[in-house]
């Protein structure tokens, strides 16, 4: 913890449930950093988004973890009282409080909720503006790697309304077999693998129910591996993991539902493919700007390419079964511990950003330059 106010303790906000597709995964990841979190540290205070974007007060989930963490359920339950947002974010006195911010998808991953965090000016766990944003947007991501010259997959885009003219070309370009994508969803959903061009136009349809613009990629036949970073300015990486679907791809029911994926960690590489992925998974995570945390997606294409990126996750996913815990459980990192790190990054990001954004620092340059 930040040695700021070493007595004090720090108002966890955890934020959770949300608007997108991803809701469920949301209130499974927050009850698992609920449970983490140590109560000698961390006031808890857990704030439920719901479908329809009210806040709550997530008093059930509140008293249960005043009994114990083993008491609380499953996964949080979006109810309880309204809550106005930013009075809900605003410090009292000269308490400590950090957001940590366990929304996954739209308006919550994609630098929605990061810019109101930004207007309360609270510390929060994770990626600013922009680098959510660049993240969320499976598009502008690989445009933006594409410009740093970080291997990835070849892939195409279009808008809904119009790619249906575009099919021929992008089957005739990328070969079937082609997944079609969301360009802002995660969790795998909305995501298929088509065949021939039939399945590439119901492909279209189904990705285009949760957003209205759609990526195209090549299917790579290579391992699929991931690797967790942690940090702001000097990032570090843990050790790799590989994920084994156990259906035709990584999907939704793989990641959350039956758990039928097999994780291996760490993952099976030589000593220079781990030297390799561990560099390029830094590479792109400064080129995007992320701080605090994310998951590194790969594949790895041996004999062929290499390391190909496949996607960066700013707030990756903290169930049982999530990578992220799991790569840093395996680096040395505890789940506990790994919560206090994050929290300790939010507030360090926090106090460095005011130092260049504060009044009082705009103040003396301008006075500066006067009697200059």
């Amino acid at each position: 913890m930040t040695s700021e106010h070493p007595d004090t303790k720090t108002r966890l906000v955890l934020l959770f449930g949300g608007e997108s597709a991803e809701h469920e995964v949301s209130c499974v990841s927050a009850r698992h950093v609920m449970a983490a979190a140590d109560p000698a540290k961390f006031i808890i205070q857990p704030i439920g988004i719901t479908r329809d974007g009210r806040w709550l007060y997530a008093e059930e989930a509140a008293r249960a973890l005043q009994a114990g963490a083993d008491t609380l359920p499953d996964q949080l339950t979006v109810a309880g009282p309204a809550v106005d947002p930013l009075p809900a974010l605003a410090r009292v006195g000269d308490e400590r409080i950090v957001v940590f911010p366990l929304l996954h998808g739209p308006h919550g991953e994609d630098g929605t909720v990061q810019g109101l965090l930004e207007l309360a000016d609270v510390p929060y766990v994770g990626s600013g503006v922009l680098a959510s944003a660049l993240s969320m947007d499976k598009i502008k991501a690989k445009e933006m790697a594409a410009y740093h010259q970080i291997p990835q997959a070849r892939f195409r885009s279009g808008h809904a309304a119009s790619v249906g003219e575009q099919l021929s070309s992008i089957a005739e370009d990328l070969g079937f077999p082609i997944f079609v994508k969301p360009s802002n969803m995660g969790s795998s959903i909305g995501v298929s693998k088509a065949t021939n061009k039939g399945e590439l136009s119901a492909a279209v349809s189904l990705a285009a129910q949760y957003d209205e613009w759609l990526v195209f990629e090549e299917a790579v036949a290579g391992r699929e591996i991931e690797i967790a970073v942690l940090g702001n300015l000097e990032p570090n990486a843990s050790v790799a993991g590989e994920i084994v679907p156990g259906s035709d791809f990584y999907d939704f029911e793989d990641k959350y539902l039956d758990g039928s994926a097999e994780l291996i960690v760490p993952a099976d590489l030589t000593s220079q493919q781990a030297a390799d992925i561990e560099r390029i998974a830094l590479d792109a995570f400064q080129a995007m700007r992320c701080e605090g945390m994310a998951r590194v997606d790969f594949f790895l294409e041996d004999p062929g390419r290499g390391w190909l990126l496949n996607e960066i996750n700013t707030i990756p996913g903290f169930t049982p079964i999530s990578m992220y815990s799991k790569l840093w459980g395996a680096s040395g990192v505890s789940y506990a511990e790994l919560v206090e790190r994050l929290v300790e990054l939010a507030i360090h990001r926090h106090h460095r950003q005011r130092s260049w954004s504060s009044t009082e620092r705009h103040q003396s340059l301008h006075r500066g330059d006067q009697q200059a």
